[in-house]
């Protein structure tokens, strides 16, 4: 089973950026949906972002259009989440899965994750 690791989280202020990072043991999902979900205290888990790593389309939660951006490095096969303008309410644990879909359009929600979730890593931002 592949493994997904997260890494990339902080504690930063209101306005500030983090770049998170989610690395594949292997190069199984090169040519599948990826996605960056979120879960706040007290909160159901929720999509932010995914892409499709067979040709880089990218989908966005509307309430990060515009300052986040998800992009890959299939050499890598890791997945990047580039957070930009951050906001208190962007605070959560941070977790990648692979997710239904391909070409044509990546779900973004989370009960359509096909495998298990890593261990997160955690955004704490401060207003």
């Amino acid at each position: 089973q592949v493994q997904l690791v997260e890494s990339g989280g902080g504690s930063v202020q209101a306005g500030g950026s983090l770049r998170l990072s989610c690395a594949a043991s292997d190069n199984t999902y090169s040519h599948y949906c990826m996605g960056w979900f979120r879960q706040a205290p007290g909160k159901e888990r929720e999509g932010v972002a995914a892409i499709y790593t067979g040709g880089g389309n990218t989908y966005y939660a509307d309430s990060v259009k515009g300052r986040f951006t998800i992009s890959q490095d299939n050499a890598k096969n890791t997945v990047y989440l580039q957070m930009n303008s951050l906001k208190p309410e962007d605070t959560g644990m941070y977790d990648c899965a692979a997710v239904h879909g391909g070409s044509v359009t990546c779900s973004l929600d989370p009960s359509y994750a096909l495998d298990a979730w890593g261990q997160g890593t955690q955004v704490t931002v401060s207003s």
